[in-house]
This record gives C-alpha cells, sequence and structure tokens, in this order.
C-alpha cells in the first residue's frame, strides 16, 4: 500500500510517500481502507507517534489518527462491524495512523460515518469533537446556563467545543483573531475577543469554564476570569496546582480517549444538523508534508484532511 511514513524523529521534512507493508488485523481489530484522514500538526513531536504501547520505539512510524473508511477485513473476536460497514474513529495513538491507503484499528473504537457526511467531511471529527465532548462533558461537567470561555476557539477542538457548548445551553465567549469572528458567531459564539488587541481578563469574569488549547501565558491569565468553583480545563498542558488552588478553582489536563459511544452521539448531532465539522484544506496523501506545515503555521480554521483515494505528487 501507499503511505506517509517517518524513519527518524522530526517534523514535516521527515515525512516520506512511499510503499508500506498491508497491515493485517489482528484479534479485535478491524482492517479499513482508508478515503480520508485527519492530521495533528503537533502530533509530531508526540512521544506516542514513535513508540509502541509498550513504549518500545516503534520507527517508521505512520502518523494520522483520524479515520473514516470502509472495513476490508476482521480480525478474530470483532462484532462491532462488519465487511463493508463504513464507519469512521479515532485511531489510538501509540500505533500507525491513518495516513495510508489501509489502516487496522480496534473495531471497538469505529462507530457508523455520519449519514450526513462524505469521508473526507467525516475525517474532520473524531480528534476535535471527542477532545471538545471529554472537556466539556467529562471533565468540566458543563451545565445549561453555565458560562464557558474557549481559547483558539476557531481550531478543530475550538470549533467543535463552542457548538457542543451551544448544544447544551451555555453560554459561549472565545477568544481567536479578528478574521475568525463572524465565522465564531455563526458557531453561537455571543462574545468574541481579539486576542491581539485586548486582554481577555479585562473583559470577561466570572466563567464556570474555560478550555484552553493554547497553554502558556493564556492559560496563566485564565485563572483570573473564573468564578471560585470554576474549572480550567486544558488540552495544551498539565495546569499548575498553585495558581488553581489560590483561585479556588479545578485544574485538569487530559489526552482524549478513543470512544465509540461517545461516536454514536456525535453523528447523531450531526445529522441532526446541531453540529458540523470545519475544514480548513483538504490535500492529497501524497502532500502530506505540506498538510502539515499548513498546520504547524498557525491560525488553521477547524481541520485539515488528507484524501486518501485522489493521487497527487509529494511536495
Amino acid at each position: 500500500m501507499r503511505a506517509i511514513r517517518l524513519h527518524a524523529r522530526g517534523g514535516p521534512e521527515q515525512l516520506v510517500y512511499e510503499e508500506a507493508p498491508l497491515p493485517a488485523p489482528a484479534a479485535g481489530e478491524a482492517l479499513l481502507r482508508v478515503h480520508a484522514a485527519g492530521i495533528t500538526p503537533t502530533e509530531l513531536t508526540w512521544s506516542e507517534t514513535y513508540q509502541a504501547p509498550d513504549g518500545h520505539e516503534r520507527l517508521p512510524t505512520i502518523p494520522g489518527h483520524d479515520v473514516s473508511g470502509v472495513v476490508e477485513a476482521l480480525g478474530p473476536g470483532v462484532s462491532e462491524v462488519a465487511p463493508d460497514d463504513a464507519v469512521y474513529g479515532l485511531v489510538a495513538f501509540p500505533r500507525d495512523g491513518s495516513a495510508a491507503e489501509y489502516v487496522a484499528v480496534r473495531a471497538a473504537d469505529l462507530a457508523p460515518r455520519p449519514r450526513s457526511l462524505d469521508h473526507v467531511h467525516a475525517a474532520a471529527v473524531p480528534l476535535s469533537a471527542l477532545t471538545a465532548w471529554q472537556a466539556l462533558f467529562i471533565h468540566a461537567g458543563l451545565e445549561a446556563g453555565q458560562r464557558i470561555l474557549i481559547h483558539g476557539a476557531a481550531g478543530g477542538v475550538g470549533a467543535f467545543a463552542a457548538q457542543l457548548a451551544r448544544w447544551r445551553g451555555a453560554r459561549v465567549d472565545a477568544t481567536a483573531s479578528a478574521r475568525h469572528h463572524e465565522f465564531l458567531r455563526e458557531l453561537g459564539v455571543e462574545t468574541v475577543i481579539d486576542y491581539r488587541t485586548t486582554r481577555f481578563e479585562e473583559v470577561i469574569r466570572d466563567v464556570d469554564v474555560v478550555l484552553d488549547t493554547i497553554g502558556g501565558d493564556t492559560m496563566e491569565r485564565s485563572w483570573r476570569v473564573l468564578r471560585r468553583g470554576g474549572t480550567l480545563v486544558s488540552v495544551a498542558a498539565p495546569p499548575p496546582p498553585e495558581p488553581a488552588r489560590d483561585a479556588g478553582a479545578r485544574g485538569i489536563f487530559f489526552i482524549v480517549e478513543p470512544s465509540r459511544a461517545q461516536l454514536v452521539e456525535i453523528a447523531r448531532l450531526i445529522d441532526a444538523g446541531q453540529i458540523r465539522p470545519v475544514l480548513d484544506a483538504v490535500l492529497p496523501l501524497s502532500r502530506a508534508r505540506e498538510a502539515f506545515e499548513r498546520g504547524l503555521a498557525g491560525h488553521v480554521r477547524g481541520k485539515i484532511v488528507l484524501r486518501v483515494d485522489d493521487p497527487g505528487s509529494l511536495s
């Protein structure tokens, strides 16, 4: 099969479009014919990208963890999916990913593809939507009537978080550059703050939840806007305990986990028109290097997706 692989740790310059062995599904796994794969630009810096589940080095390695495709074959003991099913899912991090013509995935991590989406749009969903779902509802316990501030709201996670928070009945505030403000208001954000011109802590107060996708100084300043008893959830870095204690708030860091049940619910919301994926760009698999470079350059709106069944040349 054709795949994108890294033979050494590094950035997009290490990505190679080449022939790779066809994976065989083990017990509990499904082999997917990949139609589209979403990328997360920072995944090239993750230790899990280069490690097997037992911690040993895994090179060469295939990136990409969002997948939408069709079940080609099954390993022993699979009951969740069947051959020819159109599915989508999140490929676990310490294993080869979806930037390839085929990928072996734990069948329990797959869910039926949303009926209203094609493969390209479905591949923009799993990692971002699951991260937003788990941040808001599992870790922060966001409820109707509460107020949430989302940092980086125009990104893949942020865009889903804004929509899910509005669906839950929360008031949504956000930080983003000015060019994203109209887009975010269309998603239901009430107050959008241009982080380049305004310090958000000077205009926002007493929020119940902060979702931080940025880290650094943005996280440090976020404690000032939380009400006592509020929650800061970060997917960027672990919040230090001292500021949380001083603010009388909780600080939580987590790494998203695959969930078939949550993907089923997310698909239901998508098919009902409650939420939608946002695509920044769609490129053929062979141009994965360009896709990662674009993502790492920043200011991406939504998700970058690789169309695996589209020919092209690596640039």
